[in-house]
């Protein structure tokens, strides 16, 4: 029994050290996301009834919904069909996921000295071959299906999600099981919003790694796909400014999955908890918040001039280019700091070990990339006009999203650098968008 004891002390010890209380927590702790919770859950559900072909996106149509209205789009069978396709969508991703052939990428250094292998196998084209084939097969029914069929799809992704979460809350009270810095705070309305597992598996499965992009992000474009579509089977034709918002979109969604390995390094994966935040924004608020402007044109065809067209579609280049060389620049120079190109950048060594990079793009902003994001995101707003102020809501939400981002990162790169931040924030003065903030 003298010889258990000491070991049960270490065991202890040791899981303290990996799994530490978290002490700062955000959105104004539990109380906060108490309501951060069923505003996000309200605002997707309204994002669909507000929005739709119905009440043709007006400003009003928010104070214009009634009882009649949600009694009649919200019967029971209305959503057992979308239920069912949506499990089937996922199924046919978790295949994918397991079934194509995939690179072995190794993540961050764990707490515990350990690295996870991840897939990576980006399965966007597949997807679109397979809506290719049904195109070819069944023609533009299920396309149309799937537009018309959107608030069914929304509700059963928020059901998956908040099941997954409920799930995976659960389940990380077992033992020996790595928490999340951000997510062990003893709050359990808190860390079940944040996720107190890091990396869930299950069989095999990353959640979520496999949420982070999948699901949500392919499903996005596939969603505009098929607003696309509906326009064409409404109006006859594809209007340029549909035409700029799917492609802006398709390109950003296959730039993510073509660079999945770069997901890897970002404070999703690596510090963040799978909770319901992540797990409601991968599965349900992503796709149905970032297609309100596909949604809005697949009714209204708006037909831009070709002065202010050429105005979008450079400005959406030019966002795209900010937001892909910026983040190539930083993963060149963490993943191979000897390269040719990498021993051109200047940097401050700091003590903790890490290298800031203050030459190039990162010169600029301490988050350049984030400034290409925003403003590609913007452009997609613009091209769908000023006839409703809804299809603007993804432009501030995503500054608002961004900028509390950006203000996490400051505070945790103060903590962990010290002195070294303040004489790197003197020398790159800029946080978000050069010469302005």
């Amino acid at each position: 029994m003298s010889i258990k004891k000491p070991s049960k002390i270490l065991a202890g010890a040791l899981q303290r050290y990996e799994n530490p209380k978290t002490t700062v927590l955000d959105f104004f702790g539990g109380l906060g996301v108490s309501f951060v919770m069923p505003g996000m859950t309200l605002f997707a559900l309204l994002s669909v009834l507000a929005c739709n072909e119905t009440n043709m996106c007006k400003p009003t149509s928010l104070a214009e919904l009634s009882w009649s209205f949600f009694k009649e789009n919200t019967q029971t069978r209305a959503f057992v069909l979308p239920f069912v396709v949506y499990h089937g969508w996922l199924l046919w991703l978790v295949a994918l996921y397991f079934i194509l052939p995939a690179d072995k990428v190794s993540g961050t250094t764990l707490r515990n000295g350990t690295k996870l292998l991840y897939p990576v196998n980006g399965n966007a084209l597949v997807s679109y071959a397979l809506l290719a084939s049904m195109y070819g097969h069944y023609g533009r029914r299920p396309f149309i299906w799937i537009a018309d069929n959107t608030l069914g799809l929304v509700v059963s992704s928020f059901l998956v999600a908040t099941m997954q979460a409920i799930l995976l809350y659960m389940l990380s009270f077992r033992a020996q099981v790595m928490l999340s810095v951000v997510g062990n705070s003893g709050n359990p309305i808190y860390d079940f919003f944040i996720g107190r597992e890091l990396n869930p598996r299950i069989f095999g499965l990353d959640l979520k790694y496999f949420c982070e992009l999948r699901p949500g992000i392919i499903g996005w474009t596939v969603l505009n796909i098929c607003f696309a579509v509906k326009q064409y089977h409404s109006f006859g034709y594809i209007t340029n400014s549909m035409w700029i918002v799917i492609i802006s979109q398709i390109l950003y969604a296959l730039d993510s999955l073509w660079f999945e390995s770069a997901v890897l390094t970002t404070m999703d994966i690596t510090t963040e908890g799978f909770g319901w935040m992540l797990s409601m924004g991968d599965l349900c608020w992503l796709p149905a918040v970032y297609t309100i402007q596909a949604r809005y044109l697949s009714f209204t065809p708006i037909v831009l001039s070709d002065v202010y067209c050429f105005f979008i579609a450079a400005m959406s280049v030019c966002s795209y280019l900010v937001f892909r060389l910026s983040n190539s620049q930083k993963n060149n120079f963490r993943s191979n700091p000897n390269s040719k190109i990498s021993r051109n950048n200047k940097y401050l060594e700091t003590k903790a070990g890490s290298k800031l990079l203050i030459s190039g793009w990162w010169g600029l902003a301490r988050h350049i990339n984030y400034t290409g994001d925003w403003f590609l995101g913007l452009s997609q707003c613009l091209a769908t006009g000023f006839g409703t102020p809804y299809t603007y809501f993804f432009s501030a939400y995503f500054l608002a999203l961004l900028l509390h981002r950006n203000a996490r990162d400051e505070h945790k790169c103060m903590q962990k650098y010290g002195n070294d931040w303040d004489k790197y924030c003197s020398i790159v003065k800029y946080k978000f968008i050069p010469y302005i903030y």
